[in-house]
């Protein structure tokens, strides 16, 4: 196919997309892959081109759906300008993900900012709001336990208001890291050299990152939970991205055993998915990064 008929249909791709925010369900998995195709069209055209499909991909959406459409569009196209700018400087894999990780998370601590101040509409307020009127409709209804207080559903809120921060972190992580995934192998496809990550086998920690670990969970435990102070906060969002980080090194030495034991390529696939659903095997990690012990399994 010509260029020009790949940009129209990106271009659809990215209108269908918009669109499909208005669609219950749907739209989760459209606010997913939304950079997917600004990414391609941005690394593919002339900048005035890609402005002129995102000014017409942007217009129908305002159009269909309203002003809406416009800053859900918007909040996602600046990442995917830097990382078609990134991509177009054949910037490494891993500056490239570091450069929209941080795009995506200033942009969300800035909507977070915004919202507050032009619609009075604060995160912190809304989910005491839902919180505590939901606890109290069910306690109405006779459906919550008795051991339920109000001190619980007060320190329940805390625990949430405290995994923002690490919530946001994550949802950037993985904006990216699907939307990397996505367009580089269809980049690749139609010929632009696009850097890969290193592949998971070759994934190792600095031991340095051990150290960091323990003064983490040293601190975590001298450190009272119930506080609103800022060290609480940040060791409530340190410890699971801490153990996050970990649980990644022990899915890249499960990659590293199966490529030097030559297993089948959905054992290290199935056990990496042991590892997510169970945070306690990201001591296995740890024991990767402060211990030599894959030199045990290289092949002599």
């Amino acid at each position: 196919m010509k260029t020009g008929l790949k940009s129209i249909l990106w271009s659809a791709a990215a209108l269908l997309l918009l669109l499909a925010i208005a669609v219950p369900l749907l739209n989760a998995v459209a606010l997913v892959v939304m950079m997917v195709p600004m990414v391609m069209l941005y690394t593919t055209l002339s900048k005035r081109s890609f402005a002129l499909h995102m000014a017409v991909v942007y217009g129908i959406g305002v159009v269909v759906l309203g002003p809406a459409a416009l800053i859900v569009g918007l909040f996602f196209l600046v990442p995917s300008i830097v990382m078609g700018h990134m991509y177009r400087k054949g910037s490494p894999a891993r500056k490239t993900l570091t450069a929209v990780i941080l795009t995506l998370l200033a942009q969300l601590l800035l909507e977070l900012v915004l919202f507050d101040v032009l619609f009075d509409f604060s995160l912190l307020r809304e989910i005491r709001s839902v919180i505590v009127g939901t606890v109290d409709s069910l306690n109405q209804q006779g459906l919550m336990p008795s051991v339920w207080t109000a001190e619980v559903t007060e320190s329940y809120i805390q625990n949430l208001i405290h995994s923002i921060p690490l919530f946001l972190f994550v949802s950037s992580f993985m904006l990216a890291v699907l939307a990397h995934a996505i367009a580089g192998p269809a980049l690749r496809a139609s010929g632009i050299t696009i850097p890969r990550l290193q592949p998971a086998r070759e994934w190792k920690l600095p031991r340095i990152f051990v150290i960091y670990y323990l003064i983490v969970l040293v601190a975590d435990m001298a450190v009272p939970n119930n506080g609103t102070s800022f060290m609480t906060v940040a060791l409530h969002n340190l410890v699971p991205l801490m153990q996050l980080v970990f649980s990644i090194q022990a899915m890249g030495f499960f990659f590293f055993l199966a490529h030097e034991r030559k297993w089948n390529k959905s054992i290290p696939v199935l056990l990496s998915i042991i590892v997510a659903i169970f945070p306690p095997f990201s001591l296995i990690g740890v024991l990767d990064a402060a211990f030599p012990i894959r030199r045990a399994f290289k092949k002599s």
